[in-house]
């Protein structure tokens, strides 16, 4: 007798993913993505995509071959609404997967006219992989063609895929968590990872076979949560412009523009001279400590605690990353901020309170923008080209 199946609960329900999803296209600085197709996965042969992948992503060239095979294929299938296949997405360990085919101009710039599509040719992949509805989490990989590799394409597309990632539901896939893991010797892509925001949150020992040393080697794991990531930012850091008609990026401009205000609000706030001795040490006239205060330091504001679905947000419902040196970019303009900027406004930043501190002291403290800088090229413009 056939044991029954349970029906998920209403919370299963709503934190599932849709049995079909639509992969949008997406404008990079540089590049365009589309859905990737079965047939684009021949041209990675050509360019040679697999190339070193031992020393990129700690998997021999035909085994990494294979699995991006399989993430193109779930990736079609899950745009078509294919049902669930006992030797695929039957499998409970088989998460759903979005892959995009990048593209770039054969001759290094965009044409507007209609046939500019035509000029585009396929340069590698990005995949939103493992993604899992029920902990909003997904992990993020680039494969490049192997002439295609430290010119930046991969600064320049994954910012825009996280944007879509992050944004919510139905405009994204409404994340809470995206992660990578890189080898350790991989020190290049570390590097852009760090630039991008995400933090070491873990090391796999010997998780790897390095085949050129022929000895294993670490993995590092990296993340970055919702409330720490703005990619406004983020592209502002490489040095990229805003493209509004992207999914999810009018919403991150309206909460980029909404956490600068209360920056600004906080920074005005910490430069006010103490009125009186007690105010200065922290201390009301009966000696307990001031309202708002906690243990003789700032307390968490009240706004900064709000959630929607299990995402930190203001009181506007909206989510934020907090910088006081950085220029609105809502106009959809590169803005100014380059190295020089973010290291000039430190002082601000350290009497402004990041919003999203807790009393016990979270990772989002160590967030993308206390890194920028480290591992870029002041000689190329304030990034380095990747």
């Amino acid at each position: 007798m056939a044991a029954e199946v349970e029906s998920p609960t209403d919370t299963e329900a709503s934190r599932g993913l849709p049995d079909r999803v639509d992969i949008p296209d997406i404008k990079g600085e540089m590049l365009r993505l589309r859905p990737a197709a079965v047939d684009d996965l021949r041209t990675l042969d050509d360019l040679d995509a697999f190339f070193d992948a031992s020393g990129i992503t700690g998997k021999g060239p035909v085994a990494e071959r294979a699995i991006v095979h399989e993430w193109v294929r779930r990736s079609v299938e899950w745009s078509k609404g294919a049902a669930a296949a006992p030797s695929r997405f039957g499998d409970a360990e088989a998460r759903r997967t979005i892959a995009w085919s990048i593209l770039a101009p054969r001759d290094g710039t965009f044409s507007e006219g209609p046939d500019a599509v035509d000029d585009l040719t396929v340069i590698g992949m990005i995949f939103l992989i493992d993604i899992d509805g029920w902990s909003r989490s997904a992990r993020i990989q680039v494969v490049l063609g192997r002439d295609f590799r430290g010119r930046g394409y991969s600064r320049d597309a994954m910012p825009r895929v996280m944007t879509y990632a992050f944004a919510v539901q139905p405009t994204g896939l409404e994340l809470h968590r995206i992660w990578v893991g890189v080898p350790e010797k991989n020190s290049r892509s570390l590097s852009v990872y760090q630039s991008l925001g995400f933090v070491p949150s873990g090391t796999s020992r010997d998780a790897l076979w390095d085949a050129e040393t022929e000895k294993y080697q670490d993995l590092v794991v990296m993340d970055t949560l919702v409330d720490e990531y703005d990619p406004i930012q983020s592209l502002d850091a490489f040095g990229m412009h805003v493209i509004e008609d992207n999914p999810g990026v009018r919403e991150a401009m309206c909460a980029h523009e909404h956490s600068m205000s209360i920056s600004r609000e906080e920074a005005r706030e910490a430069s006010r001279e103490p009125t009186s001795e007690a105010s200065a040490t922290g201390q009301r006239e009966d000696g307990g400590p001031q309202e708002g205060d906690a243990a003789g330091g700032r307390g968490d504001s009240p706004r900064s605690h709000g959630r929607r679905g299990g995402r930190k947000t203001g009181h506007d419902g909206k989510l934020h990353v907090a910088d006081p040196s950085m220029k609105d970019a809502s106009d959809g303009r590169k803005t100014s901020g380059g190295v020089d900027s973010q290291t000039s406004a430190e002082p601000q930043r350290a009497a402004s309170s990041w919003p999203y501190r807790e009393s016990t002291g979270r990772r989002s403290e160590g967030a993308w923008w206390r890194n920028l800088g480290r591992g870029r090229k002041r000689e190329s413009g304030g990034h380095d080209e990747r």
